[in-house]
């Protein structure tokens, strides 16, 4: 009954999103404990066939794979299960395939746009001219999650797409990764929890970032801050809230009808948290599909789960239902 919790290794003084990853270790841990299982956990590096071979010696009944980034790059997230797809060994949560489409946010948004499912214009370096645009941009990293790279300075109002991709190099040179554009959409953000079930995907109850407090002068963004610095105004005022109006019904109702949507689009498994900008005019558009999210008790999906009426012990065995559902 062993089980791997295979996770990206975390070295002394990584970012403070990389250092969740170990809450997140010990809080599998204790749920799989408590199912039975006997788990160990199995840090990953960019020396895979370090961890193949560890795998291959313990032998494991399945990996409960929670991945999010290997060297803190999130390029790398869908290399861990394309491991295990060779070692021909069951896991936890989506395919390698699905972790590769939704990681990168160019290949994830052109992948929406294909099958009619809304999300925001966006400009990327390569887009050549000097065409006018309208409105304000935010760029963003192409492969990282966590609101990596995200503040204030994040915004700006290019006039043209000459000046953006300028902007954009200069952000790229200070990040260290790929970058892109995307229209800012002013308006609320949404947070949609889908975990597997007996008849497909389960949507839990819907969740709304709320801006408490904010200046009128201060842009309304789940920033890098608002995620990870406790200390922080942007942390303290965004609260999360499952209670809504009944007139949000029709709202709710298309956001979890595009969350399904975008599970079937990417071919997730296991568990996906699908985020939303709705704008002014009540339009949804699709900011990100997470196919490997966050599941330390804190998170925003573990607390959809419980809104929903479950523990973190019955996710986890959920997860594990699922995946044996698949074998």
């Amino acid at each position: 009954m062993k089980v791997a919790i295979m996770y990206g290794d975390v070295p002394e003084g990584a970012p403070l999103d990389e250092q969740d990853g170990l809450v997140e270790v010990e809080a599998v841990t204790v749920a799989l404990k408590g199912l039975g299982y006997e788990p160990y956990p199995l840090p990953v590096t960019l020396d895979l066939k370090k961890a193949a071979d560890a795998l291959s010696e313990t032998r494991p009944e399945f990996v409960f794979n929670i991945v999010e980034s290997l060297e803190g790059k999130g390029r790398l997230i869908h290399l861990a299960p394309a491991v295990l797809d060779y070692l021909k060994m069951p896991y936890t949560g989506a395919p390698s395939e699905s972790l590769f489409l939704t990681s990168n946010k160019l290949i994830s948004k052109n992948t929406l746009r294909a099958a009619g499912i809304p999300t925001a214009d966006w400009v990327s370096p390569e887009d050549g001219g000097n065409r006018a645009l309208v409105g304000r941009y935010i760029i963003k990293a192409v492969w990282e999650h966590a609101s990596i790279g995200i503040d204030d300075g994040s915004v700006m109002s290019p006039g043209s797409t000459g000046a953006l991709i300028k902007e954009m190099s200069v952000r790229r040179e200070r990040l260290g990764e790929e970058v892109f554009a995307e229209s800012y959409i002013e308006g609320r953000e949404f947070n949609l929890s889908v975990l597997d079930g007996d008849d497909g995907p389960e949507v839990f109850p819907p969740a709304e970032i709320l801006f408490v407090d904010y200046p009128d002068n201060k842009l309304r963004l789940v920033d890098y801050k608002a995620k990870w610095v406790e200390e922080s105004f942007e942390y303290e005022n965004t609260p999360r809230t499952f209670d809504f109006h009944e007139s949000d019904g029709p709202l709710l109702d298309e956001l979890k009808d595009i969350a399904k949507k975008c599970w079937r689009v990417f071919g997730v498994r296991g568990y996906a948290r699908v985020d939303f900008r709705v704008d002014k005019n009540g339009r949804p558009f699709v900011l990100e599909v997470n196919a490997n999210p966050c599941i330390t008790p804190y998170s925003g999906f573990i607390a959809a789960m419980e809104r929903g009426g479950l523990s973190y012990e019955q996710v986890v065995e959920r997860l594990i239902k699922a995946m044996k559902a698949r074998k």
